[in-house]
């Protein structure tokens, strides 16, 4: 795989190097790192990282977008917007991460325009397309959005090997979806529900675990982690301590799922993962 991954890199850098510059839908996940490190070879301070700051987006992926970014030393900027402004995306019907996306690299266009530059990139790679329901995947297309990863056939696997490479230290970093997709499909999103989610996962990471997520299911907590962390929460002190501070939070019942982390859990039957949020945001769609 090594000589096929060198001509897909060195073709990816060649595509770029055309442009005249590029803004980085950036959400500092394995995916867009990937990306932004392509064009920063590129194209030097001709590249940008942008990363969309919104109430779906956690502290802690901020914090981590701009360290990344200055690990590749490509400039970032960052750009303020609000999804909970459309009826569409707060209904949180099967397309609510189109309307996310699709606000979102609508931003990344303004930046670019004031920046003199017509092209924005993203970090969809080639196994994006398969992997079940991805309404942002529409937006991408719509807004004609330039997928180095997508457009050179780079599959997850050769990402992440392209990210070790290049000495990230998001090489292994578990994908990352918005807030949004902790909440049930059909079940509106609030600012309320995003800032108890937020907190209860902010502690679930200070406690040390990797893969998880807690789904709110209107006041019901529900926690996911991956399946070599169950012994961990089935400890009773954690059940202990999550309950008090899911609790504190702003949650009416804690509960942990017993099947552990799934993508999709609280998504349409043909959704899977999707958030590099990686989008990015992602963010990914999950």
């Amino acid at each position: 795989m090594t000589d096929s991954l060198d001509a897909k890199l060195d073709a990816a850098r060649d595509a770029l190097a055309e442009r005249d510059g590029v803004v980085v839908a950036f959400s500092g996940g394995v995916d867009s790192s990937v990306v932004a490190a392509l064009a920063r070879d590129a194209l030097g301070d001709d590249a940008v990282a942008c990363t969309a700051r919104s109430e779906t987006l956690p502290a802690e992926e901020l914090d981590d977008a701009t360290r990344v970014a200055e690990e590749i030393g490509i400039r970032h900027e960052t750009v303020t917007f609000s999804e909970l402004d459309n009826p569409d995306f707060v209904a949180n019907d099967d397309d609510r991460c189109y309307h996310c996306r699709t606000m979102r690299l609508g931003k990344m266009y303004d930046v670019a325009r004031d920046l003199g530059y017509q092209t924005v990139c993203d970090g969809t790679n080639a196994s994006d397309p398969g992997e079940g329901h991805r309404p942002g995947l529409r937006a991408v297309e719509e807004l004609e959005v330039f997928s180095p990863l997508l457009a050179h056939d780079l599959s997850k696997d050769e990402v992440r090997e392209a990210a070790d490479r290049y000495d990230l230290s998001v090489a292994d970093k578990p994908s990352m979806a918005c807030l949004s997709s902790r909440i049930p499909t059909g079940l509106e999103v609030t600012e309320e529900k995003l800032s108890r989610v937020e907190k209860a996962e902010r502690l679930l990471r200070t406690w040390g675990f990797s893969q998880f997520r807690v789904r709110d299911h209107d006041g019901l907590a529900r926690i996911e982690v991956s399946p070599d962390e169950l012994d961990s929460a089935l400890d009773r002190e954690f059940a202990r301590a999550a309950r008090e501070h899911l609790t504190d939070a702003g949650f009416d019942h804690v509960t942990l799922d017993l099947h552990g982390y799934r993508t999709g859990s609280v998504s349409p039957e043909s959704e899977t993962d999707a958030p590099d949020l990686d989008q990015e945001y992602p963010v990914r769609e999950d």
